[in-house]
């Protein structure tokens, strides 16, 4: 998303367009599939506006979790990682993540294979499913093909 994108984004969402709100957006949505921790972000937002503080960081993320703009995931790592949200509003639930036991890279994938069972679940239980969060732990293809070398 370029800077235009971002500011249409705040605006949709009611919210003041602050240079801080966009080199946020900016460091995420340029991120591709990757998640950044809080002190990441802060890092790559520096570049380009020096004065920032990490308190600001801190708050502008927890405001754009608040809008539903980005995702937090956690890797029981002790580190709460962000990555741009759905990014169709009609989808049900948050994309999954696939987590690589040697390089730790975290890939995204959108198949949700679990609407079967959640179908299955409100019917035999009653119970109304209305999130849900999958991690695939294994090893990316870069880390396959150099354990096949070593």
């Amino acid at each position: 998303m370029d800077k235009e994108g971002c500011v249409q984004l705040l605006r949709e969402k009611g919210q003041k367009v602050t240079n801080q709100r966009i080199g946020v957006l900016e460091v995420l949505s340029s991120g591709g599939d990757c998640h950044l921790t809080a002190e990441e972000i802060y890092d790559r937002v520096r570049e380009k506006y020096p004065d920032l503080g990490l308190a600001t960081v801190y708050r502008t993320i927890q405001l754009l979790l608040d809008l539903k703009i980005i995702d937090r995931i956690n890797l029981d790592d002790g580190c709460a990682r962000y990555g741009m949200g759905r990014k169709d509003a009609k989808t049900k639930h948050h994309h999954h993540h696939l987590i690589c036991l040697s390089c730790s890279k975290v890939f995204s994938f959108d198949g949700d294979l679990l609407e079967t069972l959640e179908e299955f679940i409100q019917e035999t239980d009653g119970f109304q499913v209305v999130d849900h969060e999958v991690k695939l732990y294994g090893y990316c293809k870069e880390c396959q093909q150099k354990m096949r070398m070593e």
